[in-house]
């Protein structure tokens, strides 16, 4: 991990093209501006993680329905 320190209206650049700007610090909060392309997501973490996990049931839901499939299809009476 990169650790860096930045005062307030400092900023860091990533990959030339995101810039982190650090808007201020309250106590333990510090405030940061993101300016980036529109086509880059940008999420806090404790979001993406509750996405991935989602994402991951919703795979697994969609494997054991595909079984369920699989199974009626087997039997099924031949007519």
């Amino acid at each position: 991990m990169l650790v860096l320190s930045r005062k307030t209206d400092e900023s860091i650049m990533i990959a030339g093209n995101i810039e982190v700007v650090v808007l201020g610090v309250e106590g333990e909060t510090v405030k940061l501006g993101i300016r980036a392309p529109k086509d880059v997501e940008i999420l806090r973490k404790e979001l993406y993680v509750n996405i991935q996990s989602s994402n991951r049931e919703a795979a697994s839901s969609m494997l054991a329905l595909n079984d369920v499939i699989q199974l009626l299809k087997q039997n099924r009476p031949d007519k």
